[in-house]
């Protein structure tokens, strides 16, 4: 055979054998083995969820968390507990026209034989017997303002449908608005399910209104009918034996619907039950559409009995009061006052004199742009006016003190001087550079290549000024050759100055800044400019701590959840009274300390995906809620993201869909990340409303500063290699010389400087770091520091 002769070598030289396994191993093997190896059973994690536990210590570990959450829950559900139970708030919503939440209300008490009568716009509290609970019904009319502020309050929100009409533009509107500022455990019942014929397609409408419904809230499993008298009781029963799922930022405060409002003796006397927090006459009071109010004093209802959970918070100053009514809680000394601003002697004020002055003086007895921390040209006064000598010929390295030393007219040039700088001198005959040319200037001049339109050396070109028709006639051409490319452009920012305008006075308040995210913006400059009162605006210096040191402050102390009391307000108006309707709720928010004062918040704000109205504009009129506040803000918007450490972030002329943005105004402190909605108000009454926007709040830091850009653009004249002719940017040459310290930069990437002016048209020459391409743009960057706005109290 073939295969037989055939020589085969093996496919490798080492022998692998079975290792050697020793039952006593010697130490030093055992040191040998286990070298660089770090012994830590013993030690310490770092934390203690790493610890190493016994089954012992995992079991009692997991009985300390169920017993915890156990305490949770009590602590939750305590207040609905006992004969003096606070009352279930239920708010009821229609979304459609054809519904009628009272009608809702009375078939699911009808389904438990409970006897009520429920009007149709208001208040309502029912004592279900089978459930031992109360429940306080708020019936509100289809209207923004009523659903909004009813939603905000209660504990649980039924959403009324109809089975034979979809819900419109308004209705859904209303649900977004629900959804934008947080809501609490949600339901959703149908009416005129009967009225679908034939029979077997009601299943379908039911399963058609849970997939819409589940688009806004995904927790929402069931859609109940409230024709059948076995899916009312369950829905009464969901209510009575659940625990509302809360609203974060609420919980955190402490509020009050109010159930009846009257007006005594220069006092508003609000009666209603204390919920969320527990209620401090130290804090202010916060109404919407009203204002801030002082507590007087907190007093217990006369009807009230005290229960086991709020007798302690009674017996802390359980005084007699002239009334016959029992004194809660007074204020003390550190009771909040109703001051916005800081007082006017606290404030220290130290202006320059030179940034005080108007702008025009200002732009006088500077020589140049602000840039970054620097006005240019400013230390070279007497230089610039100074007659022009000659350099001297001098060693290389030599001092300016060492220069003084050397007589003129003497060549001091070593012949031990390295070919390189021989290199670099080639042409001998070339003019020297004047200082006017700047520090580039004192280059070497480059080469040319031969044969070009622009002679042998473009800085000796001769340059003509055009008439000033033909000129004018040049830039209308060039602009509207613009105008035609306008849907393309690449700089949002840029701007047109006319030629009889002068640059440096209409951009006063510009300045240069070599980096938006690292470059000092010095803020001096901007007194002259800033609001009066800016400097008593609140300065928070570290918001986070403040804002967890404020919350946990107000979790302890006040009158507890769940009691009825009588509150006393100061500065109350009988106007108030007649605010106090059926159709809305009036509300009690009980504000955290110093959220009273004003200072310059930010917000974040994304725009709504189904907005197809006017573009929003920075500092158009618009309607802010933010948490327990509603106020008319023009805000300015800026770019969202990270601000970098000079804390400076750009600013945004219109709010772009799918993005999102900053924005900020004057308006009182928040404190948490409370939910922001954002409408736009028509002509048309309640029911014009647009939801433009939601978002969250941020911080507040007034020393924030929103720089706005502006690109001023011209255009490549002439090319040779690096250096290049600019037109159309400037009119004159004192705007050429003003703006002379800002970098320059192209569309494509080029980064340059502006050498020196040409005529008297504004033309200038500019180097950049490469050849740069004729159809590219040369553009100037300038910012100037745009102030917030103030916020006033929403009115209708």
């Amino acid at each position: 055979m073939v295969s037989a002769s055939m020589h085969h070598h093996r496919s490798t030289t080492k022998s692998s054998n079975k290792a050697f396994k020793s039952r006593h191993a010697t130490k030093s093997f055992l040191k040998t083995q286990n070298k660089g190896k770090v012994d830590d059973s013993n030690k310490l994690r770092p934390n203690h969820h790493q610890q190493m536990m016994s089954k012992l210590d995992r079991r009692n570990k997991a009985r300390q968390k169920q017993s915890s959450k156990h305490k949770d829950l009590e602590l939750e559900s305590k207040i609905f507990k006992g004969r003096d139970a606070a009352p279930r708030i239920v708010a009821v919503v229609p979304l459609c026209e054809s519904v009628s939440p009272a009608s809702a209300v009375r078939s699911l008490l009808k389904s438990l034989d409970v006897q009520a009568e429920i009007p149709e716009e208001g208040l309502c509290t029912t004592w279900i017997e089978r459930f031992k609970q109360k429940i306080q019904w708020i019936v509100l009319p289809r209207e923004m303002l009523a659903v909004i502020d009813g939603c905000k309050v209660a504990d649980y929100v039924m959403m009324v449908i109809a089975a034979n009409q979809e819900v419109d533009e308004y209705g859904e509107t209303l649900i977004r608005s629900i959804e934008t500022q947080g809501v609490s455990t949600t339901c959703t019942v149908v009416q005129h399910l009967g009225t679908i014929e034939p029979a077997k397609q009601r299943s379908n409408v039911k399963d058609s209104l849970l997939k819409y419904i589940g688009h806004f809230f995904p927790t929402t499993n069931k859609v109940h009918d409230l024709e059948s008298l076995q899916e009312g009781p369950n829905v009464i029963r969901s209510i009575c034996a659940s625990n509302p799922k809360g609203i974060h930022w609420r919980d955190d405060r402490t509020y009050l619907l109010a159930e009846e409002v009257i007006f005594d003796e220069d006092k508003l006397v609000v009666t209603g039950v204390v919920r969320g927090r527990g209620m401090s006459a130290d804090r202010l009071i916060h109404i919407q559409g009203h204002g801030d109010f002082q507590i007087e004093k907190i007093c217990a209802y006369p009807s009230a009995i005290p229960s086991r959970h709020n007798a302690e918070a009674m017996a802390v100053d359980s005084t007699p009061d002239p009334s016959g009514l029992k004194v809660l809680d007074a204020p003390t000394e550190d009771q909040e006052d109703l001051l916005e601003l800081a007082p006017e002697e606290d404030v220290m004020q130290d202006v320059d004199d030179n940034v005080s002055e108007a702008p025009t003086a200002m732009s006088e007895s500077r020589r140049g742009v602000l840039l970054d921390d620097h006005h240019y040209f400013d230390d070279d006064l007497d230089q610039i006016n100074a007659a022009y000598e000659p350099p001297k010929k001098l060693p290389k390295g030599t001092s300016k003190y060492q220069q003084a030393w050397y007589i003129d007219g003497e060549d001091y040039g070593s012949e031990e001087e390295s070919d390189e700088d021989e290199d670099v001198d080639m042409d001998e005959d070339a003019p020297e550079p004047r200082p006017e040319d700047g520090l580039e200037g004192r280059a070497g001049p480059s080469g040319t290549e031969y044969g070009t339109e622009y002679g042998d050396d473009a800085k000796s070109e001769m340059f003509l000024d055009p008439s000033p028709d033909q000129e004018y006639a040049q830039i209308q051409a060039f602009r509207d050759r613009q105008t035609e490319a306008d849907e393309d452009r690449e700089f949002p920012d840029e701007i047109e100055l006319p030629p009889n305008v002068s640059a440096h006075e209409r951009l006063a308040r510009y300045r240069g800044l070599k980096s938006i995210r690292t470059s000092k913006w010095e803020t001096s400059e901007d007194r002259a400019w800033q609001p009066a009162d800016w400097d008593r605006l609140a300065l928070i210096q570290n918001y986070k701590t403040t804002k967890n040191r404020i919350i946990n402050e107000a979790r302890a102390g006040g009158v507890a959840p769940g009691t009825r009391v009588i509150i006393y307000l100061r500065g109350g108006t009988p106007e108030m009274v007649e605010a106090f309707k059926p159709s809305r709720p009036f509300v009690l928010w009980g504000l955290l300390r110093h959220e009273h004062k004003q200072a310059v918040v930010s917000v974040t704000i994304s725009m709504s995906k189904d907005y197809a109205g006017e573009t929003v504009k920075a500092k158009d009129e618009l309607i802010f809620q933010i948490g327990s506040r509603r106020l008319h803000v023009n805000p300015i918007f800026s770019a969202a993201g990270g601000i970098g450490p000079n804390g400076i972030t750009k600013f945004e002329r219109f709010l772009t869909p799918g993005m999102t943005s900053i924005a900020t105004f004057v308006g009182p402190v928040t404190w948490g990340a409370v939910p922001v909605v954002v409408w736009r108000r028509g002509d048309d009454g309640d029911r014009d409303w647009t939801m433009i926007g939601q978002g969250s709040f941020v911080d507040v830091n007034r020393e924030r500063v929103i720089a706005k850009r502006i690109v001023l653009t011209g255009h490549p004249y002439k090319i040779h290699k690096r250096l290049v002719t600019v037109r159309y940017m400037f009119f004159n040459t004192e705007d050429v010389n003003w703006f002379k310290a800002i970098p320059l930069f192209t569309r494509r990437g080029r980064s340059g400087f502006i050498k020196e002016s040409l005529g008297t048209h504004g033309y200038f020459k500019a180097t950049f770091d490469g050849k740069i391409n004729p159809q590219d743009a040369v553009a100037l960057s300038l910012y100037k520091r745009v102030f917030p706005r103030g916020s006033t109290e929403f009115q209708e």
